[in-house]
């Protein structure tokens, strides 16, 4: 009598990622939904919450604390130590945790509830500044703890610091081409240091140089627009030069808020205030092109997932 037998199923090789290897690489998500009236328009969002930080300031905080060990500038004994509206912020604290690094930060009091969570889970120290001079109280209280004792700390100086824009001169831009088969006709994005703008943008026309760089910014200097600069009357980071733009669009607080909800509910995406600022630029450019009879390939950045600001009033409005 023959038995039946059955091989066993081949072993599968163990595969595995660190951490930090995670950074960069995130898709690119095409607007189906609120496109539908622009005919001859695509508006492509750069998902940067797939981020293992959750977002765009992962590559930046990874790129200048690597660049401050190769230099020698950061040691085991120092404390990375930046201001920050809340994503750097964690950004610093996960690459600080993972890599043994002791993290201080100083962002505004009024930074998300959720934020400030999430930099207590990884461990970091926060100094609260005073909520009613935004992200330039925080630059301004950092530089007071750095200038008392320099020797203890690693100050990376996000908005005056070259290796923020290189992340993604180096990175995100040469995705992003991949991504579009270097069909991208426009590029938007709102600024906070700058650096995402700035590095994309300088690597676009250079590359393609037809392609149209668009900066955005909250309408004035008191909005609810967390972590975005009003060049004009805020502190200016050095690493912002107004002549990389080929346009600015004034994004007003409220058209950001209604636009987060509307991608949540037509386009299904969780997106942060930055990401809706984003998006109501892009497609504003989108409806510009139209009254134009022009065609546009349009790029911008998703900068973080929700989850940071589902406590935020906003989301209850019913528009």
């Amino acid at each position: 009598m023959s038995v039946a037998t059955t091989s066993a199923p081949p072993v599968s090789r163990l595969t595995w990622t660190n951490l930090l290897s995670m950074i960069g690489n995130t898709p690119l998500i095409r607007m189906d939904r609120i496109t539908r009236d622009l005919p001859g328009i695509e508006i492509y969002g750069k998902a940067e919450f797939f981020n293992p930080g959750g977002s765009v300031k992962d590559r930046a905080a990874l790129n200048m604390i690597l660049d401050g060990e190769r230099t020698g500038k950061l040691t085991r004994d120092k404390i990375i130590l930046d201001s920050t509206s809340g994503n750097t912020g964690i950004a610093y604290a996960m690459i600080g945790a993972y890599k043994g690094y002791k993290v201080k930060l100083c962002l505004p009091k009024n930074a998300s509830m959720e934020r400030k969570h999430v930099l207590k889970a990884y461990g970091a120290e926060m100094v609260l500044t005073d909520p009613g001079e935004g992200s330039d109280g925080a630059i301004r209280a950092v530089r007071e703890i750095y200038n008392a004792d320099p020797d203890r700390y690693f100050y990376p100086d996000q908005y005056n610091n070259p290796a923020n824009w290189k992340a993604h001169y180096n990175g995100t831009a040469l995705e992003i081409l991949a991504q579009t088969d270097g069909r991208i006709t426009h590029f938007v994005a709102c600024m906070g240091t700058s650096g995402t703008f700035m590095g994309c943008s300088r690597r676009f026309h250079e590359e393609l140089p037809y392609v149209k760089c668009i900066s955005a910014q909250p309408s004035s200097g008191f909005h609810g627009l967390e972590g975005l600069k009003h060049m004009p009357s805020a502190i200016v980071p050095g690493i912002y030069d107004p002549t990389v733009a080929d346009d600015n669009v004034w994004i007003e607080t409220e058209d950001a808020y209604a636009m987060c909800r509307r991608i949540a509910r037509e386009e299904a995406l969780l997106v942060g205030i930055s990401s809706g600022a984003n998006l109501v630029a892009a497609r504003a450019l989108g409806e510009k092109l139209v009254e134009a009879g022009e065609r546009g390939v349009i790029v911008t950045i998703l900068c973080d997932g929700a989850y940071k600001y589902l406590s935020e009033p906003f989301w209850n409005d019913p528009s």
